[in-house]
C-alpha cells in the first residue's frame, strides 16, 4: 500500500511539474507584441496608426477566438523611417521587454537592420510594409516573415501591364535607398522583358518635397512613361508637382508602388486611369468589405494593404504560437510556416522556406470621377496575378534556406 501512495504521489509530482514546463513554455505567460513603423512621416499614411489599430484588432478577435492560457500585449514606436532608431528600439524590446515579435517596419531599411537583430537575439520579425526583394531573397533568414507584398511583385502588375499596353520607353524617378533600388530593378527587368527600353533614371533623396529638377530630367528623356520607383508622400508630391508643370498628360505617370491612401489624398481628378499593384482591397469581396468596415469605423479611413495584412499577419502568428504553445521562435515560424492562410485578406497563402508569404496579388486601375460612386471607391481590378507567378520564384531564388 505504501509503494502504491508513493507511485502516485511520484506521478502527481511528474505531472505538475509537465504541466509548469508546459505553462513555462510561454516566457512570463504573455506574449508581446511590438509594432516598429512610421507614425508621423512619408509613410504613416501607409502604415502608421492605422497598422497599430490592425494590429489591437487582431489580438483582439485571437483573444475572442482562443480564448488562450496566457495573455497578449502590445507596444508600439515610431521608427521615424531610420535604420539606427529602429535597430536601437528593437534590441532594447527583446533584451530589456520581453517582446517576442517585431512587426510591421515600413521602410526597407529598418526592416533589413531589425531583422538581423531579430536572427541574433532569436526572435520572430513580421514585415507587412517594407517592400524589397532582397529581404526574402540574398538578406533572407529563418526568423523573418515577409507577408503583404513585395518589389518583384509590383513589377510583374503595373510595370508588366502598362508595358505590354504600349508603354515601351521607361525613366525612372527613383527614391534613393534601398527599397527604390530594389524596385527600380525589378521593373526594369520586367520593362525589357516584356519588349520595351530604359531611357534611364534619376535618385532623388529620401524623403523628398521638391521634385522639379528630377521631373524636368524626366521630361527631357522624351519617354513615354515615367516610372515612380517610390512611395508615400513622394509619389503624391511627384504625381502632382508633374501636372504642375505640364509633364502629364503628355507623359504617362506609373506609379510602382501606390496605396489606396495615396489615391485618396491626390483625388480621382489627379490619379484617374493610373494602373497599380496591390495585395489587397477593401470592396473585393464580402470578407473584405466586412473588416474594412470594422477597421473604417475605428480609423475613419480604409485600409491599405499594409494595414490589412498587418492584421493577417499578426493574427497568423498568435495562432501559431497558440498552437505550438509556445513562444519559442523557432517551434512558432515552424507551424507559421506549415500552416495555409485563409482569411479576408489571402485565400490559401502560404509562407515559403525564404520567408515569403505567396498571395494572389491584383493589378488595379483608378477610377474616373464619373466611375467612382463615392468615397474610396476608386479602384477597379483588372486582373488577378496568381501566387506562382506574382513573386520570385524560388528557383530563381539566391536564399541561402532554399534547397536546390
Amino acid at each position: 500500500m505504501q509503494m502504491k501512495k508513493l507511485t502516485t504521489l511520484a506521478c502527481a509530482a511528474a505531472f505538475a511539474t509537465l504541466s509548469g514546463a508546459a505553462s513555462a513554455q510561454i516566457s512570463g505567460n504573455t506574449v508581446k507584441i511590438a509594432v516598429l513603423t512610421d507614425m508621423s512621416g512619408t509613410y504613416s499614411d501607409v502604415a502608421g496608426p492605422g497598422a497599430v489599430l490592425a494590429t489591437q484588432m487582431a489580438i483582439d478577435d485571437f483573444i475572442a477566438e482562443a480564448k488562450p492560457a496566457f495573455k497578449v500585449e502590445m507596444v508600439s514606436a515610431d521608427h521615424q523611417n531610420k535604420a539606427d532608431i529602429a535597430s536601437n528600439r528593437a534590441r532594447q524590446w527583446f533584451e530589456r521587454d520581453g517582446v517576442d515579435t517585431v512587426t510591421e517596419l515600413v521602410t526597407t531599411s529598418t526592416a533589413l537592420a531589425v531583422m538581423k537583430i531579430a536572427k541574433e537575439m532569436d526572435r520572430v520579425a513580421l514585415m507587412s510594409g517594407p517592400a524589397s526583394t532582397p529581404i526574402t531573397n540574398e538578406q533572407c533568414n529563418d526568423r523573418t516573415v515577409h507577408y503583404t507584398y513585395d518589389t518583384y511583385s509590383l513589377a510583374n502588375g503595373t510595370a508588366k501591364a502598362v508595358t505590354q499596353q504600349g508603354g515601351k520607353n521607361w525613366f525612372f524617378l527613383t527614391a534613393d535607398y534601398a527599397f527604390g533600388q530594389s524596385l527600380e530593378k525589378d521593373s526594369s527587368a520586367v520593362v525589357v522583358a516584356n519588349g520595351g527600353k530604359v531611357l534611364g533614371s534619376v535618385r532623388h533623396p529620401f524623403p523628398a518635397s521638391d521634385f522639379s529638377s528630377f521631373l524636368l530630367q524626366a521630361q527631357a528623356s522624351g519617354a513615354q512613361i515615367i516610372g515612380l520607383a517610390n512611395a508615400g508622400a513622394d509619389t503624391t508630391n511627384a504625381i502632382k508637382q508633374a501636372a504642375e508643370f505640364g509633364i502629364t498628360p503628355k507623359q504617362q505617370l506609373a506609379g510602382l508602388l501606390m496605396f489606396i491612401s495615396d489615391v485618396h489624398s491626390l483625388g480621382l481628378q489627379n490619379a484617374q486611369t493610373m494602373y497599380l499593384t496591390t495585395g489587397f482591397y477593401w470592396d473585393f469581396d464580402d470578407d473584405t468589405r466586412a473588416w474594412s468596415k470594422r477597421f473604417f469605423d475605428k480609423h475613419k479611413k480604409m485600409p491599405t494593404m499594409v494595414q490589412a495584412g498587418q492584421y493577417s499577419s499578426v493574427l497568423h502568428y498568435l495562432r501559431a504560437v497558440n498552437a505550438v504553445g509556445s513562444d519559442d521562435a523557432g517551434k512558432v515560424m515552424e507551424q507559421m510556416k506549415k500552416t495555409p492562410i485563409n482569411d479576408f485578406f489571402a485565400k490559401n497563402g502560404r509562407i515559403r522556406e525564404d520567408g515569403r508569404m505567396v498571395h494572389d496579388m491584383y493589378l488595379a486601375q483608378v477610377k474616373t470621377p464619373a466611375e467612382s460612386k463615392g468615397p474610396w471607391d476608386y479602384y477597379h481590378i483588372r486582373a488577378t496575378i496568381p501566387a506562382e507567378e506574382a513573386f520570385l520564384p524560388l528557383s530563381e531564388s539566391v536564399c541561402p534556406l532554399v534547397k536546390k
